[in-house]
């Protein structure tokens, strides 16, 4: 039966395929018949002729194939007909002897084996062809296949055949650059690790769009290219006079010797007052002093000190018509709660609570000089708090006079001298936060504060350190660090109070934020090395190691020295969340992905607690239990607290690599999702603060909805850091949605203290400034990160994982450590003389433009205002008028505008 079967499947499919061969014949056209019969012909002469009639065949097989139009979608016909000659052209190869002819017959060969997908046959025979023929004569299909194939065998070249490619490359290179193919040949140079030959070839019109490709690849290059591709880009925009872009680049590159050089080059002075704006946002300050006078040198140093900030900002208020104050009510809006009874009638006027509207009246009206708490009658109000409640109560009037420095330190000066010690404290911690980001010749915040540091009360040098902290956070001053270095040589004998010393640490971590200062590192090194197993195990501990981290912000593999220090001389359980506090600073914001894999690694490790190790141990012997089980016990506990620190830590770190940038954001959401379903308490901790740093200022839905889950956690510290990163997510954004959510959250907790007491400074955040101040450290359309910003996050989210014997307890001044992210999400337009203009804008959804061909729109779904205008996350703005144009590429914060000398009215 089988062999009837396979008879009967024989005879029906032989006649079938015969069928399809004449349709196939059939359907091919007299003229493509026509076509398939010359080719053979010519090879065939190709065979049995002289070389004379040979050369004459292969130019006539070369125009043939030239003639066919390429197609995206299909082979053209002449390279489908000579497929079948395929091998036969190469024998032929072999037989023929002089030099032309090889050349054209390997020419023809090279463009086949596109076709045939044959090893690197395509580039071999490419080599054997005339080295001055132009390469773009086949078409843009064959120089991307050759290009293609370069890429494939480079990694695997050495030699030699190494420096041939490359030779083919510089030919490759000029034709993808002639037709708009620029992103094939950054490509090809990034392949192969030459990309620094892109200046040669870049003219003026394709520096825009070769440019803003590189720049786009940043985020997915792995080390070392990530410093590579930036410092390529540098020397293209220096080469083309495009100042902005190159302090920009200079400025994602953290190099200040190069910032320096580019500012300095700069010969035009309403460009050098613009880089001089983006210097002061980044908090970055060059010493003109030693420099050539320049004219506009007064100008330069107003600028980069900020000293403009708060004006600006109250004419942006004006503007926009917020500038009356806000209550705490006015926040909670407790008359639409859904009790018979309303809210506020039946609150308990308790200390806790105060505490919570001492915070939220700061948050509101932060910056805006004015408000209806402190500035009217404050003692009053700080008498509402109770003893370390009063330190923060009166630190919030430092938030609310924000960049106000002349007229802040009058205000806040009354309180230097009350009584109440904690009052003292509070009012040195606001003289700092007045400060933050202003640079003054006079040193106010120093002058004051200085004097205070080693004062007998514990409180008052707390809020001094702090204050001269954040008051000057990514400055580098020597002055303040040599007068917060006394506190660790005059504190060596006494050396009880881990708080002062973790804050101390802090400080210096600020003002020293990303610069590696040798002598800060050598001194935190020592303070952290010579402390004791049991001041180690304290929670202020860890400030003292991300006071050290914070010195190497972004700054990569130059922590190699300090981790392995740490790993030498720290004991086990501490150099693990030592080395990885160092590790996530080093790479914040790269969205490194081996470092976040190995920080997931770490998080999925299990460590059994020390009750199922004791049950295990019961099945042995009393003797043997016995001996040493009390010792044991105590060794595992403390090795499972610290462990889970370190766990903690790696969530944190997590998130902040992964910020950056989009993809990796989204992608660590999705594992942090796995992380609060299967791992450890002190893990499910972290995440909720994670999700927050991911989506800074940045209120998505899908984010909002997983915090809203958790703020009804059974675990009491889950729901405190789901409620505290919901309002770090809608920070400055006055969300609708959000607002609701809160709402409805500090109804369920309205008879637990500490949640409601989350709940309400979540609100504070989500009104932060009333909804013109952001908290995200990515700005200048979110390609430069701000060190201070991610130091100020970070140095909060740290506090969080101790949440219970921190925030709530005692040390909750540090949630002012938020006030260095703290910016105004403003675009204002000046002319080349500093006066404000008012010009129209248009006011859209960012549009990723990489790549496009043409001019294409980079902004979507618009709006006109009239600057000043907010700017909310991912908007992106660009000028409604011919008549000026902008000095630089992105409209955000300041901008400088000169008169189009081409404009027409």
């Amino acid at each position: 039966m089988a062999t009837k079967e396979s008879k009967m499947d024989t005879t029906t499919t032989k006649p079938i395929e015969k069928k399809d061969n004449k349709e196939e014949q059939q359907e091919m056209s007299d003229e493509d018949q026509q076509l398939q019969d010359d080719l053979a012909m010519l090879v065939a002469r190709l065979q049995n002729s002289s070389e004379e009639i040979a050369m004459a065949a292969l130019e006539s097989m070369r125009k043939l194939i030239r003639a066919s139009t390429t197609s995206m979608t299909s082979v053209p016909k002449p390279l489908k007909f000579m497929r079948p000659h395929y091998e036969t052209m190469k024998e032929v190869y072999k037989k023929l002897h002089g030099q032309e002819i090889r050349q054209v017959c390997a020419d023809i060969i090279s463009v086949l084996a596109m076709t045939m997908g044959s090893g690197k046959e395509c580039l071999v025979y490419r080599f054997l062809c005339d080295s001055n023929q132009q390469i773009g004569d086949w078409g843009h299909e064959y120089v991307r296949h050759l290009a293609g194939e370069i890429a494939v065998h480079w990694p695997e070249t050495s030699g030699n055949f190494r420096g041939r490619l490359i030779d083919l490359v510089k030919q490759i290179i000029p034709y993808n650059m002639e037709h708009n193919a620029e992103a094939d040949a950054c490509d090809l140079l990034m392949e192969t690790e030459k990309l620094d030959l892109l200046e040669e070839y870049v003219d003026e019109s394709a520096f825009p769009r070769v440019c803003l490709y590189l720049q786009s690849c940043i985020p997915y290059v792995p080390d070392p290219e990530d410093l590579t591709i930036p410092k390529v880009a540098l020397n293209l925009s220096r080469k083309f006079n495009r100042y902005t872009q190159a302090m920009r680049l200079a400025l994602m590159l953290n190099n200040q010797e190069t910032i320096e050089k580019v500012f300095l080059e700069c010969p035009d002075s309403a460009i050098r007052k613009q880089l001089a704006f983006m210097l002061a946002r980044q908090h970055k300050w060059i010493d003109l002093q030693s420099i050539p006078d320049y004219e506009d040198y007064d100008d330069l140093m107003e600028i980069m000190s900020n000293a403009h900030l708060n004006n600006y900002f109250l004419n942006l208020a004006r503007e926009l018509d917020i500038m009356e104050p806000k209550t705490p009510e006015d926040v909670y809006k407790s008359h639409l709660d859904n009790t018979r009874t309303p809210f506020a009638q039946t609150q308990v006027d308790s200390a806790r609570q105060n505490l919570a509207a001492s915070f939220v009246n700061g948050f509101v009206n932060a910056g805006f000089g004015v408000d209806k708490l402190l500035t009217e009658d404050g003692n009053k109000w700080l008498y509402k708090n109770k003893e370390h409640g009063m330190l923060s109560a009166t630190a919030s009037l430092g938030v609310i006079l924000l960049w106000d420095v002349d007229g802040g330190l009058t205000s806040i000066d009354k309180y230097l001298y009350s009584t109440e010690d904690h009052i003292k404290s509070g009012a040195l911690l606001a003289c700092g936060i007045v400060n933050c980001g202003i640079r003054n010749e006079v040193d106010p915040a120093h002058a004051l504060l200085s004097d205070y540091i080693h004062h007998q009360n514990t409180s008052m040098r707390i809020g001094a350190i702090l204050g001269l902290g954040i008051a000057y956070a990514g400055s580098n001053r020597s002055i303040v660090i040599d007068s917060l270095r006394t506190v660790f040589s005059s504190d060596r004998k006494n050396s009880a109070n881990c708080e002062v010393m973790g804050i101390t640490a802090l400080a210096l971590g600020f003002i020293s934020v990303g610069s590696c200062n040798a002598e800060v590192s050598e001194i935190l090194l020592n303070a952290i090395l010579t402390r004791s197993e049991s001041e180690l195990r304290d929670t202020y501990t860890r400030f003292l190691i991300l006071g050290l981290g914070l010195l190497y912000l972004g700054r990569q593999d130059a922590t190699e020295d300090v981790i392995n220090t740490l790993k030498d001389k720290l004991a086990e359980p501490f150099n693990s969340m030592a080395r990885i506090i160092v590790e996530i600073c080093a790479y914040a914001g790269t969205g490194n992905v081996l470092k976040i894999q190995h920080f997931l690694h770490i998080c999925s490790e299990h460590y059994d607690s020390p009750s199922s190790e004791s049950e295990e141990k019961s099945s042995k012997s009393s003797s043997q239990i016995n001996a040493s089980s009390n010792k044991d016990s105590k060794e595992k506990t403390d090795k499972e607290k610290d462990l889970s620190a370190t766990q903690a830590m790696a969530v944190l770190g997590i998130a902040l690599i992964a910020m950056g940038e989009e993809i990796g954001a989204e992608m660590a959401y999705r594992s942090f999702g796995n992380l609060l379903r299967y791992c450890e308490p002190c893990i499910r901790r972290a995440v909720p603060l994670a999700l927050g740093l991911i989506s800074v200022s940045n209120p998505k839905l899908n984010i909002l909805d997983t915090l809203s889950k958790f703020s009804h956690d059974s675990d009491v510290e889950v729901a405190h850091n789901a409620v505290f990163a919901m309002g770090l997510v809608g920070a400055g954004t006055n969300n609708a949605r959000l607002a609701a959510m809160l709402r409805q959250l500090a109804q369920y907790h309205a008879k637990d203290p500490n949640n409601l007491f989350m709940v309400r400074i979540a609100q504070g955040l989500t009104h932060l400034g009333k909804g013109t101040l952001t908290l995200s450290p990515f700005h200048n359309d979110r390609q430069l990160m701000n060190p201070v910003a991610v130091a100020g996050l970070l140095a909060t989210l740290v506090a969080f994982l101790d949440v219970k014997n921190i925030i709530l307890g005692r040390s909750h001044y540090l949630l002012y450590t938020l006030v260095p992210a703290m910016q105004a999400r403003m675009l204002i337009t000046f002319d080349e003389n500093l006066h404000q203009l008012q010009v129209p804008v248009r006011v859209g959804m960012a549009v990723d433009v990489v790549g496009q061909a043409g001019k294409p729109k980079t902004i979507t779904g618009f709006q006109t205002h009239t600057t000043p205008v907010l700017l909310g996350m991912g908007e992106r703005a660009e000028l409604a008028t011919d008549e000026y144009i902008s000095l630089t590429e992105v409209m955000e914060g300041f901008v400088i505008l000169k008169k189009n000398p081409n404009y027409v009215k």
